[in-house]
């Protein structure tokens, strides 16, 4: 992580996915494995309080774990090794019980459908909060006349209303995508060495029950260490919204221009100021967006590119998407809160707006300005706003039932 990618992400995705934090995570699938095996009878009860107690990351030496993982070739075995010395330093006996019959992969993935749990329900609240910010400005301005622009240039007279609602529907189906796949990526890790839970024997499938059901996430029912398919494709919808959310603000940044001058971001102390020019006001918010969204595509490939694994485990494959997942995230999610803080205070101009209209009608010959930029055209749109603004609502409310044919 450079000091040019953290001002682009959020406070919290950057938490999630530090190294303190993905540890912490670590330890509670091993806590969670030790409590399923001692229900399961697998290891002794005696043995999975003291692992359990054990699992306290504060009690570990994160740089330490970092720093060793390069060598390893995983962070899993610094930190096990690491678990294993502080269960030992408690009860000699129960140290062999430590991460039985799991393998890296095993703790890896599930932490990591752990931090991402919390980065896509906190991506998910900013789309719903820029999205209903889109729509309540398509309502108070459904009928408010402006310029529609094809390739660049003026085309014919819609309304700003209509164009929020054009805005706000990616978005809307966005979280309904985010949450159905969510359910189907967010999924415990447990197969093993190979993906059967041979040491685990007739009891594996219990175990793994267990561990999802402690940690909330879903039991998939066998192994993906080398089946990404789920995983991937939240990934790629992280990328999808990202990029909806860079098309707002793209457009954001077109309108807010000096000669367009129709809508600009909310203006605060020590926000979007010049080093060099101080009449100057830059959308830092749009800035943050159109940057994520040029840079998902290359992560969401990635994701993609690392999808063909060497049979049971792979072999540079999975090390690569892991490296690329964070980035992505914390893309996705610095792109949302960015919108999410602008839209609500978006500065709408509609005097300007209708006269950027009149001045164009003024250089028309008159059939074309009375034909297609007859500021009355905004009533029709206005009322396509209405109805989509309306539909849009009642499937934020139960984004669960968004279809995409919808």
């Amino acid at each position: 992580m450079s000091i040019f990618d953290g001002f682009l992400s959020t406070p919290e995705t950057l938490d999630a996915f530090g190294d303190r934090a993905v540890v912490e995570a670590m330890l509670r699938f091993e806590a969670a494995l030790a409590r399923a095996q001692a229900a399961a009878g697998l290891i002794p009860a005696a043995s999975a309080a003291v692992i359990v107690a054990a699992c306290e990351a504060r009690d570990f030496d994160v740089a330490a774990i970092v720093r060793d993982s390069g060598r390893a070739g995983t962070v899993a075995i610094p930190l096990v090794k690491a678990l294993r010395e502080a269960v030992a330093a408690r009860d000699a006996a129960a140290a062999p019980h430590v991460h039985l019959g799991a393998t890296s992969q095993d703790v890896i993935d599930s932490a990591v459908a752990l931090v991402s749990r919390d980065v896509v329900a906190w991506l998910e609240a900013d789309l719903v909060v820029a999205a209903r910010a889109l729509l309540a400005h398509a309502e108070a301005h459904a009928e408010t006349p402006m310029l529609a622009r094809t390739l660049m240039q003026p085309a014919s007279v819609t309304s700003f209303g209509f164009k929020c609602a054009g805005w706000a529907a990616p978005l809307v189906r966005g979280v309904g995508r985010l949450r159905r796949s969510a359910r189907h990526a967010l999924q415990v890790q447990l197969g093993g060495a190979v993906g059967t839970l041979a040491q685990m024997g007739a009891q594996g499938a219990a175990v793994r029950a267990d561990v999802a059901r402690e940690l909330g996430l879903g039991d998939p029912g066998a192994t993906w260490h080398t089946q990404r398919d789920e995983w991937v494709a939240l990934g790629c919808e992280l990328g999808l919204v990202t990029g909806s959310l860079g098309k707002i603000a793209l457009d954001i940044g077109l309108l807010g221009q000096y000669e367009v001058g129709e809508v600009s971001e909310p203006s605060e102390a020590g926000r979007g100021g010049s080093s060099a020019m101080p009449h100057k006001r830059n959308p830092v918010a749009s800035m943050v967006a159109v940057a994520a969204a040029h840079r998902a595509p290359q992560h969401v490939a990635a994701l993609l590119g690392a999808m063909p694994q060497q049979h049971e485990r792979a072999l540079g494959a999975w090390q690569a998407e892991l490296a690329e997942w964070p980035l992505l995230a914390m893309a996705a999610h610095g792109s949302a809160r960015a919108l999410a803080t602008a839209l609500p205070g978006l500065r709408i101009d509609a005097p300007r707006m209708r006269a950027n209209i009149d001045r164009l009608r003024a250089e028309l010959p008159p059939a074309a300005a009375a034909e297609w930029f007859d500021p009355a055209l905004a009533l029709h749109a206005g009322t396509l706003a209405r109805a989509e603004v309306a539909r849009l609502r009642r499937q934020l409310d139960h984004p669960e039932d968004i279809r995409p044919t919808q």
